[in-house]
C-alpha cells in the first residue's frame, strides 16, 4: 500500500487489542508483538495468547474475557463493543459493530415518564428499561471464527482461573464503587459483590473473586455463544431486568434476533497515512478524522507541546463535536451528511480557526449532502 493505515477512533477493549497486536518479523523470523489493554491482568492475558501463537483476533478474546471481570464498570459482556480489524494476509481492514440494541418493543415513549416528559438521565440508566442485548460476546465470536487461530476454550483460561482465584482490585475499581455506593447498594447481587460485611466498600488491594462469572465463563467456553441468546443465559438475564423500578422489556426474542453488523470503516487521507477507525453508529472514527482534516495544513510539529499547538487543537475539536452533536448517529435510522470529511469542508471549518482567539461555541457546519433530512441537537 502507498500509505501506511493508522486506527484511530472511540472502540472498546475487543477492538483495542485487535489493532493493537502488531506481529513485526526479524530477519530470523521470530515473531515479535505488542498489545495495550486499560488493565495490566487483561494486557497480560493477551501477551501470552500471542506468545503462544495465536492471532490478534484470539488475543481480543482473552482480553475482553478478563476485562468483564477486572473492570466491570467499564466493560464486559454484559455490553457492547466495536471492533476494527486488519488482515494482514489479506491487505484489509474490517469493523464490526456489536453494540446492544433496545427490545424489540422499544417505541417513541420509550424514555418518557408518566406524564410524556423525558427521563431525566440518572433516572433513565437505572433499572431494567436501561439494558439492552448485549453484544459483545457474540462480536468476539464472530472475530473468532473469521480470524482466530487457537481453540475458543483456550481463550477462557486467563478469565476462569482469575475469577476463581481472585485479583486485587485495582485503584481505578475502587474509586468507581465508592463513586456508586449509593447505586450499587440497592441491588442485592451487587451489595453482596462489591460491599464488606459492615457495609463499606471493598478497597483497592482487597482480594475480590467471581466463582459465578467463572461457571458463566465455563460454560460459553464448551458452548460458544448459544446459551447466552438462545438459552439459560438469555433467560437469567431477562428476569434480572425484571426490577422493581422501570422493569425492561427485554425478550428471549430480542436475544435470539441479535446479529453483528459488519460496516465500512471510516478513513482519512493524512498527510502520509491514512487513518481509519469505526464508522457510525459510533462517532469516532468521523470526530478524530475531521478533526486531522481542519488541522492538516498547520505545522503542529514546529510548534510543539505549546500553548498555541494546545489551542489549535481544542478549536478543532470543538468544530468536529458541534458537527457530532448535530449530524453523527445510527445510521440504520437516520440519514447523515455525506460529506464530513469532505477535503474542501473540512478546509472551510479551518479558515474559521482564529490563531489568537477562542471561541464560545462553535456553531455545527453545512457539509455536502446526498439527501436533506431533520435532524436535532445532540
Amino acid at each position: 500500500m502507498s500509505r501506511r493505515i493508522l486506527i484511530a477512533g472511540a472502540v472498546l477493549a475487543a477492538a483495542l487489542a485487535g489493532a493493537a497486536a502488531l506481529w513485526l518479523h526479524q530477519a530470523q523470523h521470530q515473531p515479535r508483538f505488542m498489545i495495550a489493554a486499560a488493565h495490566p491482568l487483561a494486557a497480560e492475558a493477551g501477551r501470552d495468547i500471542l506468545a503462544a501463537g495465536g492471532t490478534a483476533a484470539d488475543a481480543a478474546v482473552a482480553v475482553q474475557l478478563v476485562l468483564t471481570l477486572v473492570e466491570p464498570q467499564s466493560s464486559g459482556l454484559g455490553g457492547g463493543a466495536f471492533a476494527l480489524y486488519w488482515d494482514e494476509s489479506e491487505q484489509s481492514l474490517a469493523s464490526f459493530d456489536g453494540r446492544e440494541t433496545a427490545p424489540l418493543a422499544a417505541d417513541e415513549t420509550y424514555w418518557l415518564d408518566d406524564s410524556g416528559q423525558p427521563l431525566a438521565w440518572r433516572e433513565a440508566s437505572v433499572g431494567g428499561l436501561a439494558v439492552g442485548v448485549p453484544g459483545t460476546l457474540k462480536l468476539l465470536e464472530t472475530l473468532h471464527r473469521r480470524y482466530g487461530g487457537m481453540g475458543w476454550a483456550e481463550l477462557f483460561s486467563p478469565a476462569i482461573a482469575l475469577a476463581e482465584d481472585g485479583f486485587a482490585i485495582s485503584p481505578r475499581l475502587a474509586a468507581a464503587i465508592a463513586g456508586q455506593q449509593r447505586g450499587l447498594d440497592r441491588f442485592a447481587a451487587t451489595r453482596d459483590y462489591f460491599f464488606a460485611a459492615d457495609g463499606a466498600p471493598k478497597p483497592a488491594g482487597a482480594l475480590l473473586k467471581n466463582p459465578a462469572l467463572a461457571q458463566t465463563l465455563q460454560t460459553l467456553a464448551k458452548q460458544g455463544s448459544t446459551p447466552f441468546y438462545d438459552g439459560a443465559i438469555a433467560d437469567d438475564i431477562i428476569a434480572a431486568t425484571q426490577t422493581a423500578e422501570r422493569p425492561g422489556l427485554l425478550t428471549r426474542e430480542d436475544f435470539a434476533a441479535y446479529r453483528v453488523h459488519e460496516r465500512p470503516p471510516v478513513c482519512i487521507d493524512y498527510r502520509t497515512y491514512q487513518v481509519c477507525g469505526m464508522g457510525p453508529p459510533s462517532s469516532g472514527g468521523l470526530t478524530v478524522g475531521q478533526m486531522l482534516g481542519m488541522l492538516e495544513s498547520t505545522d503542529l510539529p514546529s510548534l510543539g507541546d505549546s500553548l498555541p499547538a494546545w489551542h489549535l487543537y481544542i478549536e478543532a475539536a470543538k468544530l468536529a463535536y458541534a458537527d457530532r452533536a448535530l449530524y453523527m448517529a445510527d445510521k440504520d435510522f437516520t440519514a447523515m451528511p455525506d460529506g464530513l470529511l469532505d477535503k474542501s469542508y473540512l478546509a472551510a471549518r479551518a479558515g474559521l480557526i482564529d490563531d489568537n482567539s477562542a471561541t464560545d461555541k462553535a456553531e455545527a457546519g453545512t457539509p455536502p449532502w446526498r439527501e436533506s433530512a431533520a435532524r436535532a441537537p445532540d
